[in-house]
């Protein structure tokens, strides 16, 4: 009770600062996925953030693209700040609906190259792992391969159900299809080897929802963030998790166009990238910072659980190739969906 009360006058004084440096009328609309990723921006980002600034920081979500899209199209922007898919970062930048972002307020001096345009900066970069429900399961699957062997590997399959990097190529390496060999994507050969489960699939749309399904055992495996599953191991839910052909993916941070609170979003953009605010969310989440600065700040039992240690079995995804290819590939993705 005691800490509690000391925390509470910490940041009360820290808000009152912020106040006296004039931002106290300032706010950010930010929108993510929900669940423990978000409840983790929310601690590791936002409550500092607002100590330090006296910027509030209203959460919503979780992150809707059509939604974005015609707030931007209306000119009635509600959102300031929104994690996005990468792919769609790009692809949301070349259709004109999203804000430059400014560098003189945002470091992006050790900012990972990887993740940074000059409309989104990574919010985090994270891998697709194969996951179990441990309860379900009398053996260990190894890889992706097992999500579609469903004699020794009995129970629905968990798959992220919108047209982005990551089941495709999964099911193209099940498939035998070899890394180097992943791009361009054959796209009849993947759905060729989903149609073997498709009768299987439970779809999933937010980390949230991922996280239920595997946890009730609703489904024995699946398509999962690894961030997601460590919140679950954390909690003491028996999954396990392999990460051979780890598939490695980003979001990034971007300001529709229109937002009416952008230069405290810019602010906001520039605590959550810096080493500290990065650190802080890999410490709760174990998804991968991409401000270089942060590893020395992040503790080295987390790395058992963190994508960056399990590099020699990972796959990239190209996300430039989605960028360009999204729209045709999501129009056969919805076909497919709906044989």
């Amino acid at each position: 009770m005691m800490m509690n009360k000391v925390r509470e006058a910490i940041i009360a004084a820290a808000c009152s600062f912020g106040i006296a440096q004039g931002y106290a009328a300032e706010s950010v609309n930010f929108v993510s996925w929900g669940g423990s990723t978000q409840d983790a921006q929310k601690e590791a980002w936002a409550t500092p953030f607002t100590g330090q600034t006296g910027i509030k920081v209203i959460q919503d979500g979780p992150t809707d693209y059509g939604k974005l899209k015609a707030m931007v199209e209306s000119g009635n922007v509600q959102w300031d700040l929104v994690d996005v898919e990468v792919d769609f970062a790009y692809r949301a930048a070349k259709e004109g609906l999203l804000e430059p972002l400014d560098f003189s307020v945002i470091d992006k001096t050790n900012i990972d190259p990887r993740f940074v345009s000059d409309y989104g900066i990574g919010s985090f970069y994270f891998s697709f792992v194969l996951a179990y429900n441990m309860g379900k399961l009398s053996g260990q699957p190894a890889n992706w391969s097992a999500l579609f062997d469903t004699e020794t590997f009995p129970g629905k399959r968990a798959l992220y159900k919108w047209p982005s990097p990551g089941v495709i190529e999964l099911a193209l390496l099940a498939d035998g299809v070899a890394e180097s060999d992943l791009y361009p994507l054959d796209l009849d050969r993947a759905f060729k080897k989903l149609d073997t489960i498709k009768k299987d699939i439970i779809w999933w749309g937010g980390g949230a929802q991922s996280q239920q399904l595997l946890a009730s055992g609703e489904v024995s495996m699946g398509q999962f963030w690894n961030g997601r599953i460590f919140a679950l191991q954390e909690d003491g839910v028996p999954v396990g998790v392999s990460w051979k052909q780890n598939l490695v993916m980003s979001d990034f941070l971007v300001i529709p166009k229109g937002a009416k609170n952008k230069d405290a979003a810019m602010k906001f953009l520039a605590y959550s990238t810096s080493a500290q605010g990065q650190a802080d969310f890999a410490e709760l989440t174990a998804f991968s910072p991409i401000n270089s600065e942060s590893s020395a700040l992040i503790s080295d039992d987390l790395m058992a659980f963190m994508p960056t240690t399990y590099s020699d079995d990972q796959v990239s995804l190209d996300y430039k190739y989605w960028a360009e290819h999204g729209p045709d590939i999501a129009k056969k993705w919805n076909e497919w969906i709906l044989k």
